[in-house]
């Protein structure tokens, strides 16, 4: 599986990392224990099952736009998968939602990717960061600002820029940049 993600400004990636430390500080699920390279704060725009040069192509000029806003604030949790989530809620502007839906237009019209996962449709797709998941918290422990607070952390509004992006494949475990 291939992701198309956006990577957020310097100052912002600062912020999400320092969320992750304070998680972590405080004995709390956090992303900052995921050690692998490619783990950096990110928002996943859409997916898709192959990536052939052509479509690579049509995203690199669809991401021309970069950068477009960006601005995280408040929180949502995600229950319904293999752990809970903890994620910081990104609020979209025009920009991001045009961008976006022509992403996921280019992913889905290739050959290969017909039948992809429905979870980044423009009609579905929340947008977010990830902060924290895992099994051994009790769900109760990802109430937003209980959580955040007992972490020593803030998640009020924060505003920057998605400046790049990147492609991320799942089975190779890699990512590549696109539209730099």
């Amino acid at each position: 599986m291939h992701s198309v993600e956006l990577l957020p400004d310097e100052a912002t990636e600062r912020a999400v990392r320092d969320v992750w430390e304070g998680l972590a500080r405080a004995g709390l699920p956090s992303l900052a224990s995921h050690r692998h390279p490619t783990n950096r704060p990110h928002l996943t725009l859409a997916t898709a099952d192959v990536l052939p040069p052509v479509v690579s192509e049509r995203l690199e000029d669809a991401l021309a736009v970069l950068p477009v806003p960006l601005r995280l604030d408040g929180l949502l949790r995600f229950t319904g998968g293999r752990a809970p989530v903890l994620a910081w809620a990104v609020v979209p502007d025009g920009a991001l939602l045009r961008l976006h839906a022509s992403v996921w237009r280019i992913l889905r019209e290739a050959p290969g990717n017909e039948r992809s996962p429905p979870l980044h449709d423009p009609a579905r797709w929340v947008p977010h960061v990830s902060l924290g998941r895992g099994r051994a918290v009790p769900a109760a422990a990802f109430d937003a600002e209980p959580f955040l607070t007992a972490a020593g952390t803030a998640t009020g509004a924060l505003e920057g820029h998605w400046t790049g992006a990147r492609t991320y494949d799942s089975e190779s475990r890699t990512t590549a940049p696109l539209g730099q």
